[in-house]
């Protein structure tokens, strides 16, 4: 497909790779995907785990003095999912216990999540909630005294309604005190059992999702490049909002080192949302495509972090549009980060369709490129990372694959993604790769930001038409608890009752 602007392309490269689809057509990815694959063939310290976030698993909007987000206020408007809410939900607010019971018996190591900053401090700073505070605290305790590992993400696209109704939330430099902040408290509070801290979640995929196009909240946009915008500049805002993140961010692992990081003996690090984009041909304009994506889609965030400064490509296109970091802003945000956190879905093959005119256009990228998806590619995802960012320690937040919601529990394709992916990311191991973690997207089948309740991600079929909403393993579950507890995975012939019993499901 032709591609005028590549970051709406990409945008809905996205939504196509988290919307059902019913089969990967035989497509195996290089290596070990096709062979037969051992937990012990990774590092003994390699941890294995899956995740959710705060709005898509909690429910319980409105309870126990949480306060709406953008992401409630924009779901109640009907701008988002096919006009579903996360109200309800898994209700994981409630349920956490049962779900951690889950956690357990199918292996995970690890869990990755979210806290909702509304649910903490309900006015986006000052006064914490104490029953925020006490409900994440018990989580926290559930996960470890069942032997799970808690990797909690600060931000998961969530703010706070009231930051944004009071100056625009990430549009404006006062997102960084009122973050950093939150952190604050965050650390302070559950520091001496988390050793794992996010700090943004896909904030590349923020700035073009909510500024560019305007498809998520808060829905800001040109009206010739997005969405039903009723206000916003695709051209300009894109870039200060990811100019807030980076120093935000930066700010907040500052933080952590000067006062906690010595005591807490934890990690912190930034999460981007990252394709592995590769050229359709050797040709020279086709790897230099192909590099202009890395730069815009993944080097926007990365390359500030390891160097300092954004991509050159980004700078000579971008001119003054994007806002510049000061000697001293360069030096603080270089370095931040202890690891990145990758969420990886597909691969893009990128070919170069620039002309003499591309220059008229009032984009900075894409228009001169055409691309199209694979699903596999998180070897060459991660060769990218070792050899143009010095191999950092990354951790695989998000992989997984999407099916219609209510679809057979044999979820096959679910699996033999999962089994191309995880062997790939072996052969990346076994390369050089610095790689530590893989967790799967998602544990649940929760609200999903794109389309509700349509599609499905989870390990766990959640029925959300029984009030009791009564999560069932698929064959995915039984595949990946096998593969976690040390058994041979090179078949997908493994059977998946429909008892609603999930223990004697997984026996």
């Amino acid at each position: 497909m032709r591609a005028r602007v590549l970051c709406e392309v990409l945008l809905l490269l996205a939504l196509l790779v988290l919307l059902p689809v019913t089969s990967i057509a035989s497509v195996r990815s290089p290596g070990g995907a096709g062979t037969e694959l051992i937990r012990d063939d990774f590092p003994l310290d390699f941890i294995f785990g899956s995740g959710t976030s705060a709005y898509q698993v909690e429910g319980a909007a409105a309870e126990d003095g949480r306060t709406p987000s953008v992401w409630d206020t924009g779901a109640h408007a009907g701008k988002v999912a096919n006009g579903s809410t996360a109200d309800i939900t898994c209700d994981g607010y409630h349920k956490y216990k049962d779900d951690i019971k889950l956690m357990k018996e199918l292996g995970l190591k690890g869990y990755r999540f979210s806290i909702s900053w509304s649910r903490l401090i309900p006015k986006g700073r000052g006064d914490v909630n104490p029953k925020g505070l006490q409900f994440y605290n018990d989580f926290i305790n559930e996960l470890i005294g069942n032997g799970i590992q808690p990797h909690v993400t600060l931000f998961h696209y969530d703010l706070p309604q009231a930051l944004e109704d009071e100056y625009q939330g990430w549009l404006s430099p006062k997102i960084v005190d009122d973050f950093t902040a939150y952190a604050d408290v965050c650390f302070k509070e559950f520091g001496d059992r988390v050793s794992y801290w996010t700090t943004l979640n896909e904030p590349n995929f923020l700035a073009l999702a909510g500024y560019d196009t305007g498809i998520f909240p808060p829905f800001r946009c040109s009206s010739r490049f997005g969405r039903n915008c009723s206000i916003g500049d695709s051209t300009l805002e894109p870039y200060i909002v990811g100019y807030h993140c980076i120093l935000a961010h930066a700010e907040v692992a500052t933080l952590y080192r000067r006062k906690y990081q010595v005591i807490q003996k934890g990690f912190i690090g930034l999460n981007v949302f990252v394709y592995h984009f590769t050229s359709l041909t050797n040709s020279t304009r086709d790897v230099a495509a192909a590099q202009r994506a890395y730069d815009f889609y993944t080097g926007w965030f990365v390359n500030p972090l390891v160097n300092g400064d954004y991509p050159s490509t980004m700078k000579e296109r971008t001119g003054n549009k994007m806002p510049s970091f000061s000697v001293y802003q360069s030096e603080y945000i270089k370095g931040s980060f202890d690891f990145l956190g990758v969420n990886h879905y597909a691969t893009v093959w990128v070919s170069d369709v620039s002309s003499d005119n591309s220059s008229t256009y009032e984009r900075d990228f894409g228009f001169d490129m055409s691309v199209k998806l694979t699903v596999f590619g998180m070897q060459g995802m991660l060769e990218h990372f070792k050899n143009v960012y010095g191999n950092p320690p990354i951790y695989i937040h998000e992989n997984g694959y999407s099916t219609p919601q209510n679809s057979s529990l044999e979820d096959t394709p679910r699996v033999e993604y999962l089994k191309m992916n995880i062997g790939s990311l072996l052969d990346a191991v076994r390369n050089g790769s610095n790689a530590r973690g893989y967790f799967t997207w998602s544990f649940l089948d929760v609200f999903e930001l794109n389309d509700g309740y349509q599609s499905s991600f989870g390990l766990y079929h959640v029925d959300f038409e029984d009030k009791e909403l009564t999560r069932r393993p698929k064959l995915s579950a039984r595949w990946y608890s096998h593969f976690l507890k040390g058994g041979h995975n090179n078949i997908v012939s493994v059977s998946v009752s429909n008892n609603s019993n999930p223990s004697e499901a997984l026996a």
